[in-house]
């Protein structure tokens, strides 16, 4: 008999608790909420997230990384004027490194456009840019002769590669979740701030407290 009463207590405690932002509006400091949401704004008012500029960074790396890694290539094998020359103006599919430094060009327009620019907010870009440089790199691996050219034949498309994914991964792992997970924040700030208005009426000035004036004695 006692059944039913304890059934009907345990759902109105588990109603209750499913609902904890009706009483947290009460406690909330509307002094707090408003310093989040204009910290939130200032974010949206700079443009790009900090997570986004440290992407932006990297993929910047990514193409002085692999700049650097090519011009050493082209001192190691008897000056840059001559190996420029035999690899840009008679470029050879199978035996030159200008196609991985322009690898890397294409790569780093593409993200700074569509992530620091466009400021997307999908992985559809980075999706592309990582498949062609993987496929790229497969088929030059497979059909040219780089291994027969000493270690950088191992070196820069390893490195290419890796920095590749590596981009991949920060952008889908940290940068999109971390930006959601931001906005959300913010949203819910924002809900909560309107709710404590409405419960919680602006303040009252000291203007608007007086005593009435003194009465003469008698």
């Amino acid at each position: 008999m006692n059944r039913v009463p304890g059934d009907a207590e345990n759902a109105h405690s588990s109603s209750v608790e499913s609902c904890p932002s009706l009483r947290d509006v009460h406690s909330i400091n509307p002094a707090q909420l408003m310093a989040r949401i204009e910290s939130y704004e200032g974010r949206e008012k700079k443009g790009i997230s900090d997570v986004r500029r440290t992407f932006c960074l990297f993929v910047t790396f990514d193409l002085l990384f692999i700049t650097l890694l090519w011009i050493i290539e082209l001192n190691v094998k008897g000056g840059i004027e001559t190996t420029l020359e035999k690899e840009v103006l008679h470029y050879d599919y199978s035996s030159s490194y200008f196609d991985i430094f322009l690898l890397a060009v294409f790569r780093f327009k593409v993200l700074i456009l569509a992530y620091a620019m466009c400021r997307l907010r999908h992985w559809w870009a980075i999706a592309f840019t990582t498949a062609v440089t993987s496929a790229f790199l497969l088929a030059k691996v497979i059909i040219s002769q780089l291994f027969s050219q000493g270690a950088f034949g191992y070196v820069l498309p390893i490195i290419s590669f890796i920095l590749a994914w590596i981009e991949t991964w920060f952008l889908d792992f940290k940068v999109l979740p971390q930006e959601a997970e931001e906005e959300n924040r913010f949203l819910i700030a924002q809900d909560a701030s309107e709710r404590a208005a409405l419960l919680h009426p602006g303040v009252l000035s000291d203007g608007q407290f007086y005593s009435p004036p003194e009465s003469v004695a008698g």
